[in-house]
C-alpha cells in the first residue's frame, strides 16, 4: 500500500458568520491556504504508478484555479467558507478522476489551523 500526495496553495477572501470574533469575521478578509490531496493504493503493475503525475497535476491545477484569488462566498456549492467545507469541496471536485482518493487536508499555516476530510461515510 502506498500513499501519494500533492500540495497546492491558494489565496482567497471570504466572510463568515460566527459567535466568537464575530465582527472581524463578518467583514471581507482573506487567508493564505495550503491544501494537500492524498491518494492511497497499490501501484499499477504495468506503469508502477498510483496515478500519472501529469494527470494528477492537471486536476489539482483546475481545483486551484477555482479557488485562488476568489471571493469564496460566491462559490455556489461551497457553503460557508470554513476549512471543513473547503476540504470536502476539493474532495468532491477530484473524486471522479483520482482513483484511490484517501484524504484532503486544508491548512491555514499562519494560524496553525488544519482540517482533513476522508470522504463520505
Amino acid at each position: 500500500m502506498h500513499e501519494l500526495s500533492k500540495q497546492f496553495r491558494f489565496e482567497a477572501a471570504h466572510t463568515l458568520q460566527r459567535r466568537i470574533d464575530a465582527e472581524p469575521s463578518r467583514r471581507i478578509h482573506g487567508h493564505s491556504y495550503r491544501a494537500e490531496v492524498a491518494l492511497r493504493g497499490a501501484p499499477d503493475a504495468g506503469t508502477g504508478m498510483l496515478i500519472d503525475l501529469g494527470h494528477f497535476a492537471r486536476r489539482i491545477a483546475e481545483v486551484r484555479e477555482a479557488l485562488d484569488h476568489r471571493f469564496l462566498d460566491e462559490i455556489a456549492d461551497l457553503g460557508p467558507a470554513t476549512l471543513e467545507n473547503l476540504a470536502s469541496w476539493i474532495w468532491h471536485r477530484l473524486e471522479g478522476d483520482c482513483a484511490g482518493l484517501a484524504r484532503v487536508s486544508v491548512y491555514r499555516d499562519s494560524e496553525g489551523d488544519a482540517c482533513s476530510y476522508f470522504g463520505p461515510g
